[in-house]
């Protein structure tokens, strides 16, 4: 029997260390495992607002794939190019991949994402299947025509991972792990930790620095004016090394995070057994504590996996770190939540069986 083939387009490169290119990375090579041909066709990274030339190169790739070929785009590239998609449609089995809808991005004016949430309404409509990263896409898809019969839930997994052993030191080491962009929240979580009653903390973000840099700059302004600057760490993207030793000397997670599909960051931290604050977006809230009710075990009230609060909240952010940073036996019941909540997590092998089943029955039937 021959082996499933599938084409995997996305903008720009696939080594680029956000989120998203995680989840295509880790799907692409599950594919590859199980026996699937997978070619990867990338195009400019301009898109979502892509140049008349990478639209170009875009419908000159789409053009070169044989009739009947399954075709897998990330949605960065599928919703940009509307009329590209709708002209392939008739041939091709087309299945978009939407981490997040274009129009939904945080910072966009109202005129953007009109034109954004027009163009991939458009683009939608010709896909065969729509493939979500997260539960939470998928009543927001029916503002743009997708029935909840043409779209496949495939949330992200983990690895399974040692413990975190912490930083063994005076001061708690805080991690976030986010491009710093308008949605993530870096601004919020400074103000809220500048309120924050004692100082026994240091804090590191990792996350690309080169991607927003208004925002960046932003951020450091924050930092100066707060005075914080000797205690947080804009340490850039990390390498898979690098991250995984931040995460090992972590005591404690946090993301003020204004969107989210999912929680991908999250979902690692708890892997490692870190207690986690953060705010009620995409599936945090059932990563930190639904969690429990899927596998049929409840913990106690009081030994939850993290402290949510509502995005943008900063009072109520720096309520909850005054909190977890005031009292060692919090954090201590935190990291006990969130250990229980480690071994219940999907790993990337659930998630490639679930995309795998997905496109199989797309090749097949259509």
């Amino acid at each position: 029997m021959a082996a499933p083939r599938l084409i995997f387009i996305l903008p720009g490169r696939l080594e680029t260390r956000t989120g998203g290119y995680e989840y295509d990375r880790r799907m692409l090579a599950g594919l590859r495992d199980r026996g699937w041909s997978v070619a990867v066709e990338e195009l400019d990274d301009s898109f979502p607002d892509p140049t008349s030339a990478a639209v170009d190169h875009a419908a000159r790739v789409l053009a070169a794939i044989p009739d009947a070929a399954t075709v897998l785009v990330d949605g960065l590239a599928f919703g940009a190019m509307p009329a590209e998609v709708e002209r392939e449609a008739s041939r091709l089995r087309m299945v978009a991949l939407v981490h997040l809808p274009l129009a939904e991005e945080v910072g966009l004016d109202r005129g953007a994402a009109d034109r954004l949430k027009a163009g991939e309404r458009r683009a939608l409509a010709a896909a065969k299947l729509v493939v979500v990263t997260g539960r939470a896409t998928v009543p927001a898809l029916a503002q743009y025509g997708v029935g909840r019969d043409r779209i496949a839930v495939v949330e992200p997994g983990v690895d399974r991972v040692p413990l975190a052993r912490g930083s063994k030191g005076p001061s708690a080491h805080l991690l976030c792990v986010a491009t710093l962009n308008p949605g993530k929240g870096h601004e919020i979580l400074i103000r809220a930790l500048a309120m924050v009653p004692r100082r026994n903390w240091r804090l590191t973000c990792a996350g690309s620095l080169d991607r927003h840099p208004a925002t960046v700059e932003r951020v450091r302004a924050t930092l100066r004016e707060d005075g914080l600057e000797d205690r947080v760490s804009l340490v850039g993207e990390l390498d898979p090394a690098a991250l995984a030793a931040c995460y090992d000397s972590a005591d404690l997670f946090v993301l003020a995070t204004l969107h989210e599909t999912y929680g991908m960051a999250v979902a690692e931290a708890l892997a490692r057994g870190l207690p986690v604050v953060s705010t009620e977006t995409g599936a945090i809230p059932e990563l930190v504590e639904e969690q429990r009710a899927r596998s049929g075990v409840r913990l106690q009230p009081d030994q939850p996996a993290g402290l949510l609060v509502p995005p943008g909240d900063a009072d109520a952010l720096a309520d909850a770190l005054s909190l977890v940073l005031g009292d060692a036996r919090v954090r201590e019941r935190l990291a006990e939540g969130a250990r229980r909540v480690r071994d219940r997590l999907p790993t990337w092998n659930d998630a490639v069986s679930q995309m795998a089943a997905a496109l199989e029955r797309v090749a097949t039937d259509g």
